[in-house]
């Protein structure tokens, strides 16, 4: 396996670069397509609080000014490529004078959390069940009932939350409703803390897990299917194994790869199938932050959420890339001339 050719990390380093770069310059420009005006937003919302405002004209080119609104779409780009390289999103508009990059930093372990706990859960639950779709030696029960569980996959994460939320709270009131901790609990490092977290983090977990675990699951059968016709798969079974013991060694373990990859390519679309989860169960991670600046057309903190998970999707591909040799020892690096 040995160590990765230089030529090859710097082949990848200059692909992650290229693909942050690309999406952040999106990032940037899709805002300043729409005609409405930030500094006139937070105007707005001035005179909405307070009924008028005096000095409107003087305020706004003040807050223009602040945003650097006023200065060369040029130069605003040098200096928006700038901050984000130093991860300064900017202060956010709704919630003046906050920093953005402060309320990503609040909301991103949630997210992380509820992404790693629902994701590790799908991965593993999914492509075991692909795989017993497959297997010889499955019992019919679990052949038919898996497929039967899979018609949850067309329902939208939404309605999946809406009805954990009518079963487990409002009739059997097994769960609360909403919120990320009890209110009674003092956040910190402590046992009953993260309980609470636990507690109240289940249902949105448990609404992602029943909508995803399908995309797994089909793709594992299908790689099973294929990798149950192999050779290595015949001479395994013709020397006698056991049947378990060619199901994970044989058969799992390499059809599991293909697998690994859209694992980190999932990412960023579990964070985005999040936003509306997080809203209803009133969960604070990064989908229910970029919910509500979206209602407030807060432009800074939708860049700085798009950006943090469009570099977290990257990152994840990369990592993987360069950790595949080690989870299969066939695959090698090979750099390119």
């Amino acid at each position: 396996m040995g160590r990765i050719p230089r030529a090859y990390l710097i082949n990848r380093l200059i692909t992650l670069f290229l693909t942050v770069w690309i999406a952040a310059t999106l990032i940037w420009i899709i805002p300043r397509l729409s005609p409405v005006d930030p500094a006139e937003i937070m105007l707005g919302r001035m005179m909405a609080g307070a009924g008028t405002v005096a000095g409107s004209d003087e305020i706004l080119a003040t807050l223009q000014e602040r945003f650097g609104l006023n200065d060369p779409l040029i130069v605003q780009y040098a200096k928006y490529l700038r901050n984000v390289l130093l991860l300064d999103f900017g202060l956010s508009t709704a919630s003046f004078p906050a920093p953005v990059s402060a309320l990503i930093a609040q909301a991103l372990p949630w997210t992380i959390g509820l992404m790693l706990i629902s994701i590790l859960i799908t991965f593993v639950i999914g492509n075991l069940l692909g795989a017993l779709m497959v297997w010889d030696h499955s019992p019919r029960l679990v052949r038919v009932a898996i497929p039967a569980a899979m018609v949850f996959t067309s329902i939208p994460p939404i309605l999946s939350g809406l009805l954990l939320m009518w079963i487990f709270s409002a009739q059997l009131r097994w769960f609360p409703f909403t919120g990320s901790y009890g209110l009674t609990v003092e956040p910190g490092w402590t046992w009953d803390f993260a309980q609470s977290v636990l507690y109240h983090g289940f249902l949105p977990a448990l609404s992602i897990v029943v909508v995803t675990f399908g995309f797994w699951a089909l793709g594992m059968r299908g790689l099973m299917i294929t990798v149950q016709g192999e050779d290595y798969t015949t001479l395994a079974k013709a020397k006698g194994l056991r049947p378990r013991y060619i199901l994970y060694r044989y058969m799992i373990r390499n059809a599991i790869l293909p697998q690994i990859t859209a694992f980190a390519l999932k990412i960023g679309l579990l964070i985005a199938g999040q936003v509306l989860v997080e809203r209803i169960f009133a969960y604070n991670g990064m989908g229910k932050l970029l919910y509500d600046a979206i209602l407030d057309q807060d432009f800074p903190v939708i860049q700085g959420v798009s950006y943090v998970i469009i570099l977290m999707t990257a990152l994840a591909v990369f990592i993987v890339d360069l950790i595949y040799p080690f989870i299969d020892p066939r695959i090698r690096h090979e750099a390119r001339a």
